[in-house]
């Protein structure tokens, strides 16, 4: 089994967290393939490095998971995710997806924490697109992004507690999910301060991507995500231009 581990924000670093975080819930003999976004944002924090991460995720799938049994994107926000899971004949599963509906199982309403203010629109806007709006009780923001997060986990841990405890207080969230790459393996660490289920969105992403894995589905053969018609291009690399151009490659 190959999974691509698809990061479509610019920080090696990033990627190679999320593979330590996510690497001990594999089964024997699985392995990771990490990808890299070639270019792009550092690391997505707004609308239009979303718009660029969705585009960089594509081109990583069209060169590096051709030969791979499922693709994680592991950026939460999930960029692209519609656009791979049409292209690709594979389970594509996303980091935000995954954990959302993991705590919409676990609690009546749930809540979001994450790093960088403008999160909170588009994450408002994700979740009710896969139909759990209703589900959703806040998203909290906090000052530093994930990456700040990320290069200081020790320091940030009292915060995101608080954050946790805030919106299980006021907003009445029964769950909360610590979302965001550079977030990735602090759930437990934080879960003694909160008396609410804390949910690592890295853990839930590996953990739905090998239950599709174990019972894989047809890829649509027709509707909203099935292959497109072929269509040439100007502008792209090789490898994405040969996929839009041959979807069924995918």
């Amino acid at each position: 089994m190959r999974i691509l581990l698809l990061n479509p924000n610019t920080m090696p670093e990033m990627t190679a967290l999320v593979t330590r975080v996510v690497q001990p819930y594999l089964p024997a003999g699985a392995e990771l393939v990490p990808a890299t976004g070639r270019f792009g944002a550092h690391y997505i924090a707004s609308r239009s490095s979303g718009v660029i991460a969705a585009h960089a995720a594509l081109e990583a799938f069209a060169e590096h998971g051709q030969d791979c049994d499922g693709v994680y994107l592991a950026c939460f926000g999930d960029p692209g995710l519609l656009a791979l899971k049409e292209m690709a004949r594979i389970p594509v599963i996303g980091m935000a997806e995954a954990s959302s509906r993991y705590a919409a199982k676990k609690a009546e309403r749930f809540a979001i924490v994450t790093g960088g203010e403008r999160w909170g629109p588009m994450l408002h806007e994700f979740v009710g697109s896969i139909g759990l709006g209703d589900r959703l009780a806040a998203v909290e923001t906090v000052a530093p992004t994930g990456a700040d997060i990320a290069r200081d986990p020790n320091g940030s841990i009292a915060m995101l507690a608080e954050a946790c405890r805030r919106v299980a207080k006021r907003d009445g969230a029964g769950a909360v999910i610590l979302g965001g790459a550079g977030l990735a393996g602090l759930a437990p660490r934080v879960q003694p301060h909160v008396d609410v289920p804390v949910i690592c969105s890295a853990e839930a992403g590996i953990r739905m991507l090998l239950a599709e894995l174990d019972r894989p589905r047809p890829k649509p053969q027709e509707g909203d995500l099935a292959f497109p018609a072929p269509v040439a291009s100007v502008g792209l690399s090789d490898g994405l231009s040969q996929l839009l151009a041959q979807p069924e490659r995918g």
